[in-house]
């Protein structure tokens, strides 16, 4: 009797141990010694920035912001057709919202997701200013950015990806987000140029951006690599 007990005992040890789920790693790691520009939070071996707050809005809207980032030629990278939807993630002052809402043209939709309240404030009032009507404020968090699913033909993100502090969540949102077909572009500071004057952990090279995607349903299909200080990196959404 006592020896068949631990034989069953075993057996069903065995069996409870082998249901088990394995434990997934976390997805972050959290460091006490890091970089002071960075939350010393890590993502696939990447510190996360801190967020630019509202308080440096006029940092957005600079003068020299089309010669140093030539805005002009990023909007014809993106190959937006008239009537499409699009959002800028990250819109801050709506800089470049207030561009794409001229790229799609009346017909077309741009949704603006921003995580403060005050950056959206700031856009809603140049949009009125401007007689833009095709932009959707949308205040998203630090995980979900907000937009319905299947909506959006592409999704654009200009010097912000940097600084989720969710950077999974996030792009799952926003994989979710896309149309068949729907693409994703990154226009972020070359990180691998040390002569682009932007501190490190604001800039991303290109194999970075890469190796975080590859973990969502995402094919990449090109990079831009002739604005000035930036490169455009451009996937499409898998199996459409």
């Amino acid at each position: 009797m006592h020896v068949s007990f631990l034989l069953t005992s075993a057996i069903a040890l065995a069996l409870t141990l082998q249901a088990a789920p394995a434990q997934k790693p976390p997805l972050y790691e959290h460091r006490e010694v890091h970089s002071r520009d960075g939350i010393g939070k890590f993502y696939l071996g990447r510190e996360i920035a801190h967020v630019m707050g509202h308080q440096a809005a006029d940092w957005l809207e600079r003068p020299e912001r089309e010669a140093e980032e030539n805005t002009s030629r990023l909007i014809p990278l993106l190959a937006i057709k008239k009537g499409q939807a699009v959002a800028d993630i990250g819109c801050g002052t709506g800089y470049i919202t207030r561009r794409l809402a001229h790229a799609t043209g009346p017909q077309g939709r741009v949704y603006a997701v921003d995580i403060q309240p005050e950056m959206l404030t700031l856009l809603t009032n140049t949009l009125t200013k401007e007689g833009l009507r095709n932009v959707t404020p949308i205040l998203g968090t630090i995980q979900d950015p907000r937009l319905p699913a299947a909506s959006i033909d592409l999704a654009v993100l200009v010097d912000v990806y940097h600084e989720f502090d969710h950077p999974f969540e996030m792009m799952t949102g926003l994989v979710r987000a896309l149309k068949p077909g729907g693409r994703i572009a990154f226009v972020e500071f070359r990180g691998e140029d040390p002569k682009v004057p932007i501190k490190e952990l604001h800039k991303m090279t290109e194999a970075q951006v890469k190796k975080e995607m590859a973990v969502h349903s995402l094919e990449w299909i090109r990079t831009f690599g002739d604005l000035p200080w930036q490169h455009v990196i451009v996937f499409r959404k898998k199996g459409e």
